[in-house]
C-alpha cells in the first residue's frame, strides 16, 4: 500500500483550466485571483441595446390590461386602503415599513387621488368613484419592470456574457409569479427591485474589492459601497424581509474584512480599520439612517387619529390632532370624575352604557372602549359617606365637591358611572365570553339614588414599581400612579385582556374580574381627572411627549409583537417546504367565469431549483475532494465556481430558511427574493459550463449555447402563455384550464370558466356586483349605507341578467333586541305591544350544477397576515344616547336572582374559551 503522503501528491484536480494566460499567476495582496474589471458603467453600446429590447418587452408583458380587473384585487384591500389613510392623514397600523406605501400613495395623489375611496372590500368597483387604480398599479408594475435591467446588470457585474445576462433577464420577463404580484397595488414588487438592486450594488462594490488595493477608496468604490447601503435601507423599509439581504450582505463583508486581515503585506491595521469604518458608515449607519427617515414622513402624514392609534400608548396617541389632553390635576381626590385607562392591552377606558349583558346577570354592560367619550366617566365613591358638621352624613354622588380627601394605597372606594346612575359591580357569575371559574362577571349595577351593596367595593392596591415618583407611589395621581382595584368581596382583581365582545357588545373588548390573571392585564391608571375643589391653581400633568425616538421605537415594539402574533391559518397560505416545488399558489380574484391565481412559471421555477441542489451536490463532492487532498481549489475556475455561485446560493438560503423557524402565516410569494437569487445561481451555471469551462468543449462553439439558450427560452415562453389567463385575469376555457393543472395542489377552480370563449361577452371591466368562484377571495356584492337600504357595492352592468347559478331570494325575520329569531306566534303576541324597526340586508349565493351551495357573500374582506390588524371597540351611540333598556327594579332583581342562583359554581377550566386562553 502506498504511503498517505504519496497518494496526496498523485492527486491531481481533473476541473478543467481556464484560458487565461495568467492562470498559474497568483495574487500576492488580498485581489481575487481570475478576477477582471466589470464595471457596469463601460459596457459597449450593443449591451445597452439590447438591454432596452428587454426593458420595452417587459413594458409589454408588465403593463398589458393592467387596468383589468376594475375592481379591488386581493390585498389592494389593505395596501390601497392605507394610501387613502396617508392622504387623509388618518394613523394606521400595519406590520410593514412605510416606504412601498408612501410609494403608492405618491402615485395615486399625483393622479388625483383624494382618499375618498376605502378600498373595504374585494370586488368593489374603482370605475363609478373615479379611483386612479391604474396610475396606483403602475407603480409596483413599473418596479416589475426595472427587475429586468437590474438583473442584465447584475450578471454582467458578475462576470457573465451578454448572451447569459440577456437569458436571465428574459427568465424574469416570462416568470408568471413575478407578472401576477406586480400587476396589483402589493408591496412585493417594490421588496423585489429593492432586493435585486441591492444585490446589483454589491456585486459591483465586490467586483472593485477584489481587484485589490489599486481600487479601494477609489470614486467607483464609495459609490458602490454607498449604493449597497442605501439599496440595504431601502428594501428593510419595504418589509422586514430586507432583514435577510442585510444579513447576506453582512456575511459576505465579513468574509471580505477577513481576507483583508489576512492580507499582512499591503493592508496595515491602519488601512483594516479604514475599510471596516467605511463599511460600517455606508452598511449600518445609511440603511439605519433611511429607514428612520422614513418614518419620520411616516409621522408627518399621519397626524390624525385613526383606526390604528388603540395599538399605540397613550403618549403616543397624545401626539395625534384631538387626541392631545390638556393639563389635568395631579391629585386624584374623592369625588373626582375620572376615565380609567387600561395599561397593558391597549383597549382603551373603563366603559359602560346602557345595554345589558344577554346571559349571566344580565346587567349592564362593562366594557373597554379605545375613544373618548361621555360613557368613560367615572365618579370616585367612599365606602361610606361624608359627615357635616351636624355628625350626620351627606348623601348623593355630590357629598364630596366641598372637600379634598386622597385615595392612598389600600383606599376602598367605589366608582360611579353617571350616565346611567350605576355602580361597577362584581359578583361570582360567570363572565358571557370568558367563562373560566377564575374569572367573575363585572356589571354595572344599581339606579340613581340607590345606596349599593357591598359587591360595589373595590381596594386600591398602588403598584410602586410601575408608578412614576415618590408621591405616586403614596397616593393615586393622575397618569403617573399605576394601580390594581381589588374587588372587597371576592379577592379578584378588575382585568382586561385582547378578548372582543360579539355584536351585542359593540366588538368592545372585554372587562372581567380576575383571581388569576396576569399582573399586567390587572394595571390601571387614570387619565383625566376633574374636581370642583381642584381649580386653574391645582398642580397639573400631561402626557410625556415622547418625541420622534420615543414614537419610532415603541412602534417597531408593536410592529413586532403583532407580526409574531399572526399565527392563524388562512386559505391560502403554504409553508416553506412547498415553495421550490411550486406546490401551491394564492388566489387573488375570481369573478364573472374569469380567475386570478398567483402561480410561478414551472419551467423558470424548477430549473432554478435544480440549479441549487446542482451546487449543492457540487461542495459537497469538492469539499469530499479537498479532505481527501485533491488540489481542486489551485484551479481558479473552479474558485471561482464555487465563490461566484456560492454567494448566490448563500442569498437564497438567507431568503428561504428563515421561514422554516417562523410559525406566523406564510405564502408563496415570501420566496420571491429567494427565486431571485436562484435564477442567477442558474444563470451563472449556465455561464460556466458553456464558456468558460473549455475541457467540455462548448465555448468554441457558441451555437450548441445559444440553441440550448433557445430551446429553453421556448419552453418558458410556452408555459408562460398557457398559464397567462391566471395572471392577467383572461378569458379561458375549462379544458384548456384542465389541461394545464397538473396538481390537485394547484387549487384554482377550472369550473370558473366557460366552457368555449364564445361564451364570453365582451366585459372588459368585469365589475359586476356577483361573484362566481367557489374558491375566490371573499367578494362582497353589497353594502349598506347609513339608512341601512340595500346598495349595490359595484357598478352593474349595462345587462342586468344574472348568471343562472345565482339564486336571489327574499324573506322576512323577526328578532329580539338581543337578536334572537322569533317565530310568527311570539311576533303576533308582541304586535301592538312594541315597535319593530326595519333592517335590509341581501346575502348571495352562488350554487353548483346540483344545487349545492358554493360560495356565500360575506361582505368582508378577509384578512391577511401582511395587513393591518383591526381594533376593538365600534362606537357604541346608542349607549350613550338613548335611555337603560331596562327600568331600576329590574336591575334589582336580577341581583337577587343572582344571589340565589348555582350559576357562580366553579366549572372546567377546559371549559375557557380558546380565544381566552391565548390572550391571557
Amino acid at each position: 500500500m502506498a504511503p498517505r503522503g504519496a497518494s496526496k501528491r498523485k492527486a491531481v484536480s481533473e476541473f478543467p483550466q481556464h484560458a487565461n494566460p495568467n492562470n498559474e499567476v497568483k495574487p500576492t495582496d488580498y485581489s481575487s485571483h481570475g478576477v477582471t474589471d466589470n464595471d457596469i458603467f463601460l459596457l459597449p453600446g450593443s449591451d445597452f441595446q439590447i438591454m432596452s429590447g428587454l426593458t420595452v418587452l417587459a413594458l409589454a408583458v408588465r403593463l398589458f390590461r393592467i387596468y383589468q380587473p376594475s375592481s379591488v384585487v386581493f390585498d389592494e384591500v389593505h395596501f390601497g386602503g392605507f394610501a387613502s389613510k396617508y392622504i387623509q392623514g388618518r394613523f394606521f397600523m400595519d406590520v410593514h415599513p412605510p416606504l412601498a406605501k408612501l410609494l403608492i400613495t405618491l402615485a395615486g395623489w399625483l393622479a388625483g387621488f383624494n382618499g375618498d375611496f376605502d378600498f373595504k372590500d374585494i370586488g368593489k368597483d374603482y370605475l363609478e368613484p373615479g379611483v386612479p387604480y391604474v396610475a396606483m398599479r403602475m407603480l409596483p408594475a413599473l418596479m416589475g419592470v426595472m427587475l429586468i435591467p437590474i438583473m442584465f446588470l447584475t450578471l454582467k457585474a458578475a462576470g457573465c456574457r451578454t448572451s447569459t445576462s440577456a437569458f436571465g433577464a428574459a427568465m424574469l420577463i416570462f416568470e408568471n409569479g413575478l407578472l401576477t404580484q406586480s400587476r396589483f397595488i402589493l408591496l412585493d414588487s417594490p421588496l423585489m427591485v429593492c432586493t435585486a438592486f441591492t444585490a446589483l450594488a454589491f456585486t459591483c462594490f465586490t467586483n472593485q474589492h477584489e481587484q485589490g488595493p489599486s481600487k479601494a477608496f477609489d470614486p467607483s468604490w464609495w459609490f458602490w459601497l454607498t449604493a449597497t447601503g442605501f439599496g440595504l435601507g431601502a428594501t428593510a423599509s419595504v418589509k422586514w424581509v430586507g432583514l435577510f439581504t442585510i444579513a447576506w450582505v453582512g456575511s459576505l463583508t465579513v468574509v471580505q474584512l477577513w481576507v483583508l486581515l489576512g492580507d499582512t503585506r499591503t493592508v496595515s491595521p491602519r488601512m483594516w480599520f479604514k475599510h471596516f469604518l467605511a463599511r460600517v458608515f455606508c452598511l449600518i449607519c445609511i440603511p439605519i439612517a433611511f429607514y428612520m427617515a422614513l418614518f419620520g414622513i411616516h409621522f408627518i402624514c399621519l397626524v390624525n387619529p385613526g383606526e390604528g392609534d388603540g395599538f399605540m400608548s397613550s403618549e403616543f396617541q397624545a401626539t395625534l390632532n384631538t387626541k392631545a389632553m390638556t393639563d389635568v390635576p395631579v391629585d386624584v381626590i374623592m369625588g373626582s370624575r375620572i376615565t380609567l385607562r387600561h395599561h397593558n392591552t391597549q383597549g382603551g377606558y373603563l366603559h359602560s352604557h346602557s345595554h345589558m349583558y344577554p346571559t349571566g346577570s344580565k346587567q349592564q354592560q362593562i366594557t373597554l372602549y379605545p375613544h373618548k367619550d361621555d360613557n368613560n366617566i367615572w365618579l370616585l365613591e367612599n365606602q361610606t359617606q361624608p359627615l357635616g358638621v351636624d355628625g350626620e352624613p351627606i348623601n348623593g354622588t355630590l357629598a364630596w365637591d366641598n372637600r379634598i380627601e386622597h385615595i392612598k394605597d389600600g383606599s376602598i372606594i367605589r366608582l360611579y358611572h353617571g350616565i346611567t346612575d350605576r355602580r361597577l359591580h362584581s359578583h361570582d357569575v360567570r363572565p358571557p365570553i370568558t367563562e373560566a371559574d377564575w374569572q367573575n362577571e363585572v356589571s354595572a349595577y344599581g339606579y340613581a339614588g340607590f345606596e349599593g351593596d357591598a359587591n360595589d367595593l373595590f381596594k386600591v392596591e398602588i403598584d410602586k414599581s410601575m408608578s412614576d415618583g415618590d408621591e405616586a407611589k403614596k397616593r393615586v395621581r393622575t397618569i403617573q400612579t399605576k394601580f390594581r382595584l381589588i374587588h372587597i368581596m371576592s379577592g379578584c382583581a378588575l382585568f382586561s385582556h385582547k378578548v372582543k365582545l360579539p355584536d351585542w357588545g359593540f366588538e368592545q373588548q372585554e372587562v372581567t374580574c380576575a383571581k388569576q390573571g396576569t399582573r399586567p392585564n390587572s394595571i390601571w391608571y387614570v387619565e383625566s381627572n376633574e374636581h370642583p375643589k381642584l381649580g386653574q391653581y391645582a398642580e397639573k400633568v400631561n402626557y410625556r411627549n415622547p418625541g420622534f425616538l420615543g414614537k419610532f421605537w415603541e412602534l417597531q415594539q408593536v410592529m413586532w409583537r403583532t407580526n409574531a402574533g399572526l399565527v392563524d391559518s388562512h386559505a391560502w397560505d403554504s409553508r416553506p417546504p412547498s415553495w421550490p416545488i411550486l406546490r401551491r399558489g394564492i388566489n387573488f380574484w375570481g369573478r364573472n367565469n374569469r380567475q386570478i391565481y398567483l402561480i410561478g412559471n414551472p419551467i423558470i421555477w424548477w430549473s432554478s431549483t435544480v440549479a441549487i441542489l446542482t451546487y449543492l451536490t457540487f461542495k459537497a463532492i469538492s469539499v469530499l475532494r479537498w479532505q481527501r487532498g485533491f488540489k481542486d481549489y489551485e484551479d481558479v475556475n473552479f474558485k471561482r465556481f464555487d465563490y461566484e455561485i456560492g454567494t448566490n446560493v448563500l442569498g437564497w438560503a438567507l431568503h428561504y430558511f428563515p421561514f422554516f423557524l417562523m410559525s406566523r402565516q406564510l405564502f408563496l410569494h415570501h420566496y420571491f427574493p429567494a427565486l431571485y437569487f436562484a435564477i442567477l445561481a442558474l444563470c451563472q451555471i449556465y455561464d460556466f459550463v458553456l464558456n468558460r469551462i473549455r475541457s467540455l468543449g462548448l465555448r468554441e462553439r457558441p451555437t450548441i449555447g445559444l440553441g440550448l439558450m433557445g430551446i429553453f427560452l421556448a419552453l418558458s415562453v410556452a408555459s408562460f402563455t398557457l398559464y397567462a389567463p391566471l395572471a392577467y385575469g383572461n378569458a379561458w376555457t375549462r379544458g384548456a384550464c384542465n389541461s394545464v393543472k397538473l396538481f390537485n395542489t394547484w387549487d384554482w377552480d377550472c369550473n370558473t370558466f366557460h366552457e368555449h370563449l364564445s361564451d364570453y361577452s365582451d366585459m372588459i371591466g368585469y365589475n359586476t356586483s356577483v361573484a362566481a368562484s367557489a374558491h375566490s377571495p371573499v367578494v362582497p356584492p353589497m353594502d349598506l349605507d347609513a339608512n341601512s337600504k340595500a346598495k349595490e357595492a359595484v357598478t352593474p352592468q349595462g345587462s342586468q341578467q344574472q348568471p343562472d347559478n345565482v339564486i336571489r331570494e327574499e324573506k322576512v325575520e323577526y328578532r329580539d333586541q338581543n337578536g334572537k329569531l322569533l317565530d310568527e306566534a311570539q311576533v303576533k303576541e308582541m304586535e301592538g305591544k312594541v315597535s319593530f324597526s326595519t333592517k335590509y340586508e341581501t346575502r348571495t349565493q352562488v350554487l353548483d350544477s346540483e344545487g349545492r351551495v358554493v360560495f356565500r357573500g360575506d361582505g368582508v374582506a378577509p384578512p391577511h397576515p401582511d395587513a393591518e390588524p383591526g381594533t376593538s371597540g365600534l362606537p357604541d351611540y346608542e349607549g350613550r344616547d338613548s335611555p337603560p333598556s331596562f327600568p331600576p327594579q329590574a336591575d334589582v332583581e336580577k341581583e337577587k336572582s343572582v344571589e340565589q342562583s348555582d350559576s357562580g359554581k366553579p366549572k372546567p377550566a377546559s371549559e375557557a374559551k380558546e380565544a381566552t386562553k391565548q390572550a391571557i
